[in-house]
């Protein structure tokens, strides 16, 4: 379904601060598969996923949606089919926008529109009872200016305009490490009800590694820019947050520094 090979990538190429972001990472993902993916910073978790989402192209490899090669295909064509949320509760929608609109124009992507803007009644419907789900009385809010909501709130509908024209895949960037700890789990259980309704197949960089072993049947670890652990099935069910930690060093022979996941 998405496959990236021998992907490499290089920022400030030439000059004293060359970094090599990516280090020849292959990776495949099934049709419905759920990967999270956990890391130091810088160890290329973010520029994974931005070469995917079309961010900036690669220096090396390849990417393929569906089985189209998409290395070099724009980052707004790929949004046709991507649908990506960040740490960022202000990204991805429009604040003095009502949340019926954002809704609206994220559910026409891809599908050609007419020149005057209106909300449809049966859309709108469909809009109330997608938000219904949520549990955060948001189906009463359809002609509330998205910018008033708080940052719950708006993650939550900046995930529903993600994933309401089922893309083919969903790319997810820490998108609750800038809520506090009750809301971030009330948007991560609304993201694995949408995740397995819609089987879609999913990317999640998280902090969290009690939420990567929890969620989707795959965790990754990147180190300096490479995948340097892989598990899945019954390894993973049985893993507990110690002995992920414990792998890591072993495998980067060094501790982990992220302190955000440390402390979760």
């Amino acid at each position: 379904m998405l496959e990236l090979t021998h992907a490499s990538k290089i920022f400030s190429k030439g000059t004293a601060n060359e970094h090599l972001a990516l280090d020849d990472v292959s990776l495949k993902l099934a049709p419905g598969d759920f990967i999270t993916i956990i890391g130091s910073n810088g160890a290329g978790k973010s520029t994974l996923m931005n070469s995917i989402s079309g961010t900036f192209w690669l220096d090396g490899g390849n990417v393929r949606l569906d089985g189209a090669d998409i290395t070099f295909m724009q980052e707004h064509k790929r949004a046709k089919m991507i649908g990506r949320l960040f740490q960022d509760p202000m990204k991805g929608t429009a604040p003095d926008m009502t949340i019926e609109e954002n809704l609206s124009l994220a559910y026409s992507r891809g599908r050609r529109r007419n020149l005057e803007f209106a909300v449809k009644k049966s859309d709108r419907e469909f809009f109330r009872a997608s938000l219904e789900e949520f549990g955060m009385g948001l189906e009463n809010r359809l002609k509330n200016k998205v910018g008033l909501l708080s940052g719950g709130q708006r993650q939550a509908v900046t995930l529903l305009m993600c994933t309401i024209a089922s893309p083919k895949l969903l790319l997810l960037d820490e998108h609750t490490a800038a809520l506090d700890p009750a809301i971030a789990q009330k948007v991560l259980s609304i993201t694995q009800d949408i995740v397995t309704k819609n089987k879609l197949t999913t990317i999640m960089i998280t902090h969290n590694i009690g939420s990567a072993l929890k969620l989707g049947n795959r965790t990754i670890m990147m180190n300096a820019g490479k995948i340097i652990l892989d598990i899945t099935g019954e390894e993973r069910s049985k893993m507990t947050t110690s002995e992920l930690i414990k792998m890591y060093s072993q495998k980067s022979h060094k501790e982990l520094d992220n302190d955000r996941i440390l402390l979760s």
